[in-house]
């Protein structure tokens, strides 16, 4: 509703299997080959995502692939089946560490990166790597990619005029939602804030087509198309001065998107959750990644580069969260 139908459908919806086809215990740690701590805790919570796993765990993509040259999907193909595969404790991340600088050109070897960005980065590169075949698709056939199809979303911006009551809509496709936490002391509490209407007035007034003129008017964020996998990103650090924000924020294990929808009267929407990515340190240039993932046998394990080990869900739910990633 409100958004045009796609022309082309890139991947049929009904092949993408939310719940694990393998069941197993966890696969290899990562090694660490100098401040590579990010991309290591990134790449594991990509790994035990459910639906791209089984779709990477097939090797579908890479059979009908024909791109000459980059391929993010091959390369995360390669990644998924040497890590669920390994007979070993630990390996190097070889297939992503070659192709680094191409995932993003700001990426420098060797210095602490942030996983937010590498994360953005990664996922956008895999979106590309799925549009190759069509570079002129309408934006509504662009998120008919299996990338897009897991982890995007559109959300719906409404801004309803004060005098005149006319109501605006525009929407934007997203493959995450970054959070402020400044006030919130939950993740439901940021997500509230998120929806919470800002009012538009004095210098940032809305200019209304119906009135013709600057008007006072308020504008509301909603979750309009609600992604099968949903990430989060609790903005910890301030984008001046990289300092971290490091007071807790509780997030649950299981979570009710629907009162952050546009149609928040509908049937509830369930989330569990599966990774949690943290930060420790006091500020975005140094510290460490780690994270907590849930595996296909149920199971949850802390993964600290080549360290995977059992811990237990009250342990992954008592974090300094710096990332959530939940699945319908």
């Amino acid at each position: 509703e409100g958004i045009a139908p796609p022309k082309r459908i890139l991947f049929p919806p009904e092949k993408i299997c939310m719940v694990w086809q393998q069941r197993q215990s966890a696969g290899a740690g990562l090694l660490n080959v100098g401040n590579t701590c990010f991309l290591n805790a990134v790449l594991q919570c990509l790994t035990y995502t459910p639906p791209l796993a089984n779709y990477l765990l097939s090797r579908e993509h890479s059979r009908a692939c024909d791109q000459q040259d980059f391929c993010m999907m091959c390369v995360m193909e390669a990644h998924v089946n040497n890590v669920l595969h390994s007979s070993v404790s630990a390996i190097l991340p070889l297939a992503v560490l070659q192709v680094f600088r191409r995932i993003g050109e700001h990426f420098q070897p060797g210095r602490e990166e942030d996983a937010h960005d590498f994360l953005c980065c990664t996922v956008n590169a895999m979106q590309t790597a799925c549009l190759s075949a069509g570079s002129d698709l309408d934006i509504s056939s662009q998120s008919t990619t299996i990338v897009h199809q897991i982890f995007g979303g559109f959300l719906r911006s409404r801004v309803t005029c004060f005098s005149c009551k006319a109501i605006s809509d525009s929407y934007e496709a997203f493959l995450d939602v970054p959070l402020d936490i400044k006030a919130a002391s939950s993740l439901t509490a940021a997500l509230q804030d998120f929806v919470t209407p800002e009012h538009l007035d004095g210098e940032n007034c809305y200019n209304c087509n119906t009135c013709k003129k600057n008007v006072a008017a308020s504008k509301r964020f909603t979750v309009h198309c609600a992604p099968r996998v949903l990430t989060v990103c609790l903005k910890r650090f301030d984008c001046f001065t990289g300092r971290k924000i490091s007071k807790v924020v509780k997030y649950p294990e299981h979570l009710d998107l629907r009162p952050y929808m546009s149609q928040a009267d509908g049937e509830p929407l369930h989330y569990s959750l599966y990774a949690v990515l943290v930060h420790s340190g006091v500020s975005c240039h140094g510290g460490h990644y780690l994270c907590y993932t849930k595996a296909s046998n149920g199971l949850w394990y802390q993964m600290d580069d080549e360290s995977v080990e059992l811990c237990c869900i009250d342990t992954a739910l008592r974090q300094q969260a710096y990332l959530l990633f939940y699945t319908r």
